[in-house]
């Protein structure tokens, strides 16, 4: 398992320049100047 997941685009604009914030899984977008946080939730099916 890797340490972090990393996006492969921005969830606002959909380009691909992105560089980690300063919290914890964060993320901003040199292009839109939008920050965003991930946050891994599970998986399979929920029941």
């Amino acid at each position: 398992m890797t340490e972090r997941a990393v996006p492969f685009h921005c969830p606002y604009c959909g380009d691909e320049d992105l560089e980690p914030y300063e919290t914890d899984g964060g993320w901003y977008c040199r292009s839109c100047a939008r920050a965003f946080k991930l946050k891994f939730l599970g998986i399979g099916v929920r029941t």
